[in-house]
């Protein structure tokens, strides 16, 4: 029997990724995608991600999607209450797996088991500990395209924001950053790939700055 799984769908690069690793996996059986929703911006946190890009990207994957709305200023009790209540729910549909995008850092991969612990719900991570340049490489030339959403501009310049993701533009980023981002130096919206049935049309609107990051409205066209 194939185990039902819902993947934590970030709008990026990685969860994209995610998405296509596990279709391939015999055993799995992606039943749907989550997103955690800024509610006052109505927007994909960290990435930005528009609601209605949100769900243009789960009709390209032929998935249904979830979002779980947080206030703008949520504590991480208030966090961890609501994403409760939503894994909760997911244990009552009889949801086996949720699978993440993460790559490298530990404390993030022991917070999702953390989250996960007192249920019956199995936390996996199809991409874990995947050197990033072999996983970049990987990506690109299995055709993912993907735009710069947001940059930390401790780390890059506001200029990053809002190109294509590229080997290109990875070339040009210091070497002392990742280039899948996982540090945080920057977060992508995926438009087209492998995993999508169709690119999704897309024009970069307004940059604008707003606490250390530079974000770049990513449009559907």
């Amino acid at each position: 029997m194939k185990k039902k799984t819902l993947l934590s769908w970030s709008s990026g690069k990685d969860s994209a990724w995610t998405l296509y690793r596990l279709r391939q996996d015999p055993e799995i059986e992606i039943v749907g995608l989550f997103t955690v929703i800024n509610e006052k911006y109505d927007r994909a946190s960290m990435h930005a991600t528009r609601l209605d890009l949100l769900k243009r990207q789960a009709m390209a994957a032929g998935l249904p999607i979830e979002t779980i709305s947080l206030p703008d200023q949520c504590s991480n009790d208030q966090c961890d209450a609501i994403m409760g209540q939503y894994i909760n729910n997911a244990e009552t549909r009889s949801i086996e797996y949720v699978a993440f995008g993460d790559l490298f850092l530990e404390d993030i991969r022991q917070y999702r088991e953390k989250q996960l612990q007192t249920t019956s719900i199995k936390p996996i991570f199809p991409l874990w500990k995947i050197p990033t340049w072999e996983l970049a490489d990987e990506m690109l030339a299995a055709g993912l395209e993907a735009y710069v959403s947001s940059v930390d501009l401790a780390k890059l310049p506001a200029e990053i924001a809002g190109r294509k993701w590229t080997r290109e533009l990875l070339d040009e980023i210091p070497a002392e950053c990742d280039p899948c981002g996982e540090n945080g130096e920057m977060h992508t919206i995926v438009t087209g790939g492998p995993m999508f049935t169709s690119s999704i049309p897309v024009r970069v609107g307004k940059i604008l700055t707003r606490n250390g990051f530079a974000y770049a409205d990513i449009l559907p066209a």
